[in-house]
């Protein structure tokens, strides 16, 4: 396989699990009330946003935390139900459903986005890890032990120290 010298899409996720985490949770939270603000119901706009969620963590987190991004799907739709069937349970199933129920039903109504956005994540978690390793072995190939890194990348602390995991 033959990279290009600068790094691409594939390398550049640079985000810890953890807040990858926090930030699927708040955007899947959001794509659910903008749905039920605008139709009463989770529907197509909701599944389209999870898609596009789990594709995005899966760019964005760094490689050390490839785990925790490809679990998360299913937990992260799981969540979003189960607090919307405790508050509303309508949104998702029938009025007079229990909260299992809606949860079920829920997660049956919308298992395309779920099997999709699922796949996505892990394919491109696939793909990441793939182009990285091919990334070690040409380095290794050229001699070189250090790993790319933009010229302007700066660590969270601020102070060149990077912050535990």
């Amino acid at each position: 396989m033959s990279l290009p010298a600068s790094r691409t899409v594939w390398e550049e996720g640079a985000e810890p699990g953890r807040e990858m985490v926090a930030l699927g949770v708040a955007l899947a939270l959001t794509a659910a009330a903008l749905d039920l603000l605008l139709t009463d119901r989770v529907g197509l706009l909701f599944d389209l946003g999870f898609v596009a969620l789990c594709a995005g963590l899966a760019l964005a987190v760094v490689p050390r935390d490839f785990f925790t991004v490809g679990v998360l799907p299913p937990l992260l739709m799981l969540s979003t139900f189960l607090l919307l069937a405790a508050s509303r349970s309508q949104a998702i199933a029938r009025a007079d459903d229990g909260v299992v129920q809606a949860v079920v039903s829920g997660l049956s109504h919308h298992s395309g986005a779920l099997v999709t956005g699922y796949l996505l994540s892990l394919g491109i978690l696939l793909v990441r890890q793939r182009v990285l390793r091919a990334r070690d072995a040409e380095r290794e190939r050229h001699g070189s032990t250090e790993p790319d890194r933009p010229a302007d990348e700066v660590s969270r602390s601020g102070q060149g120290h990077p912050l535990p995991a």
